[in-house]
């Protein structure tokens, strides 16, 4: 995650532009799904990982727990954060997870959205995560899919007709695990492909017990408000896990 994309000017703008849409997939995909994982947060010590602009991190807040360590590299992020997000609950960090030490079993819930595969080193910061929690700790994150994450151009990977109506989504290199890159608002943005069996067995080889895995998909309303998302139903962006400690 130290690979700081969205401090890029051309980057932060088209994707703040996006973002600020009423219709995106972090409002009607992600987040909600990210929510509905959540234990009851009152009175919890909370890290979240990657926090962005702060809304997720406002959200723990506003049902009751006790304090957020909000986590982000981008000082774009956290100027928007610090600004429509505040709260003397929240402290908000300009720090790399890779880079951050605090006192064992210090967090009850640990989250991170979409910013752990742009991690290059996932078994060592698992065991930095695994290590923060408390006893009967949770961990809840996302990731892009491998499925959509696998393929060494991470383009458009969909099969169209010629009358350009996708055939099917084509994967490959699934076992290749590694670094790829991507052309996604710019040129050049880095992620790491790694399988969903090395994701579990590496949080199971670090006392992690896995409580729950999604793979969202959209509602009726969603797709209402969002056409382009009813392809979510054939081919998954997001993969989910809860652990526990």
């Amino acid at each position: 995650m130290k690979q700081n994309i969205y401090d890029n000017p051309e980057f932060f703008h088209q994707y703040k532009a996006l973002r600020q849409k009423t219709s995106n997939y972090n409002r009607l995909l992600e987040q909600p799904t990210m929510k509905s994982l959540l234990p009851p947060l009152l009175n919890l010590q909370i890290l979240d990982i990657g926090c962005g602009m702060g809304e997720f991190a406002k959200y723990c807040i506003d049902h009751h727990a006790k304090h957020v360590t909000a986590l982000d590299v981008s000082s774009n992020m956290l100027t928007i954060a610090q600004l429509e997000n505040a709260h003397p609950q929240i402290d908000y960090q300009l720090q790399a997870i890779e880079d951050y030490e605090v006192a064992a079993h210090r967090f009850d819930c640990i989250t991170s959205s979409l910013s752990l595969h742009y991690v290059k080193d996932f078994e060592a910061v698992i065991g930095q995560i695994a290590r923060m929690l408390s006893p009967d700790g949770v961990f809840i994150f996302s990731v892009e899919h491998p499925i959509a994450t696998s393929r060494k151009t991470m383009e458009d990977n969909w099969i169209y007709d010629t009358q350009g109506y996708r055939l099917h989504y084509a994967m490959d290199h699934y076992q290749e695990e590694g670094l790829r890159q991507q052309t996604w608002l710019v040129d050049g943005v880095v992620k790491y492909h790694r399988t969903i069996a090395t994701m579990i067995n590496t949080l199971i080889d670090h006392g992690l017990s896995i409580d729950k895995i999604v793979e969202p998909i959209p509602s009726k309303e969603a797709i209402q408000q969002l056409p382009s998302i009813e392809k979510e139903l054939r081919r998954p962006s997001f993969l989910f896990i809860k652990a526990k400690k």
